[in-house]
C-alpha cells in the first residue's frame, strides 16, 4: 500500500498541466516536489489553482512521442552529457522554422497563466534570465487551447504591445494563484490592468487591437506545429521539446535547456 501510494504522489507531482482537461476539473494541488517547494515565490491556495478546461488539437496533430528520434551530431554530443533523445526531449521531425535572427537559438516556453506548474517553474525562469547566454533568445508563447485562456493569451499580448509585459507577467500569475482571481472576463482583465496605470480605452485599444489578435493565432499555431501537449513545455530551435517531468524537474529543465540550446549554437 505504502508503495502505491508513493508511486500515485510522483506521478502527480510531475504532471504538467495538458490540454486535456475535463470541462470541470477539480482544484488541482499546488506541486510540492522539493524544487518546486524550494523555489515557488507564495503558496498557491487550492481554490486560486482550477484550471480551465482545453480544446485539444486537431486529429492531424501527432503526439510528440510517434516522432521518432533522429541521429545527428548534436544528438550524440547532447547523449555524451547524459540526455536521450525520447527520454529526456522529443526532437521535431522535420525542424520547425523560427522567428529568431540565424545568429540566435530561439528558447520558447509555451505556458498557461492558469497552469499551477508555470507558476511554480517562473522563478525559476526569471533567475536563469540574469545569467542566460546570450546567444539565446527567449519568448515566451501562450497556448491558447480553449476560450477562456485564449482571453489570457490575448492579455499577455495586449501587456506587451502596451509596454506592461515584463512588469506584469508575474503579477498575473499571483493574481490567479494567489488571490484567487481567475479573471475570467475581459472585465476582470480590464479591471487588473487599470493597477498598472492602464486606462479602459488604452487597454480596449490594445485587447482588441488587429496585431494582438494576429500574435493570438500565431500562437496558436505554434502551439499545433510544435505538438505542445501539456504546460510548461520549452521548444528550443524549432528542433527540441521538453518538459519538467521529461528532466526530472525544475531545475534539471533549466540544464537541459541550456544544453539543447548549446548543441544547437551557430558556429561563428
Amino acid at each position: 500500500m505504502k508503495l502505491r501510494i508513493l508511486l500515485t504522489v510522483a506521478v502527480l507531482v510531475s504532471a504538467g498541466c495538458g490540454d486535456d482537461q475535463s470541462t470541470a476539473p477539480p482544484a488541482p494541488a499546488v506541486d510540492d516536489s522539493p524544487e518546486a517547494a524550494a523555489q515557488a515565490p507564495e503558496a498557491a491556495p487550492a481554490a486560486a489553482a482550477t484550471q480551465p478546461a482545453a480544446v485539444p488539437p486537431p486529429a492531424t496533430t501527432l503526439p510528440a512521442a510517434s516522432v521518432p528520434a533522429q541521429r545527428d551530431s548534436s544528438t550524440d554530443a547532447l547523449a555524451a552529457l547524459g540526455y536521450q533523445a525520447g527520454v529526456h526531449y522529443q526532437r521535431l521531425s522535420p525542424t520547425q522554422p523560427t522567428s529568431s535572427s540565424p545568429d540566435q537559438v530561439e528558447v520558447a516556453e509555451f505556458f498557461m497563466y492558469s497552469c499551477v506548474h508555470c507558476y511554480n517553474f517562473e522563478p525559476y525562469v526569471q533567475q536563469w534570465l540574469t545569467r542566460k547566454p546570450a546567444y539565446i533568445n527567449f519568448i515566451r508563447v501562450p497556448t491558447v487551447w480553449n476560450p477562456l485562456v485564449r482571453l489570457h493569451g490575448q492579455a499577455f499580448y495586449a501587456a506587451e504591445a502596451l509596454g506592461k509585459g515584463a512588469e506584469m507577467h508575474t503579477p498575473f500569475f499571483r493574481e490567479m494563484h494567489v488571490t484567487g482571481n481567475l479573471l475570467q472576463t475581459q472585465e476582470d482583465i480590464a479591471e487588473f490592468f487599470s493597477r498598472f496605470d492602464v486606462d479602459e480605452q488604452a487597454f480596449e485599444g490594445a485587447f482588441n487591437s488587429f496585431a494582438v489578435h494576429t500574435k493570438v493565432q500565431r500562437a496558436d499555431e505554434l502551439t499545433r506545429r510544435y505538438r505542445v501537449e501539456a504546460t510548461p513545455s520549452v521548444v528550443v530551435n524549432g528542433k527540441y521539446v521538453t518538459t519538467a517531468s521529461m528532466a526530472g524537474g525544475f531545475e534539471q529543465l533549466v540544464d537541459l535547456i541550456e544544453a539543447l540550446a548549446q548543441s544547437e549554437r551557430p558556429l561563428n
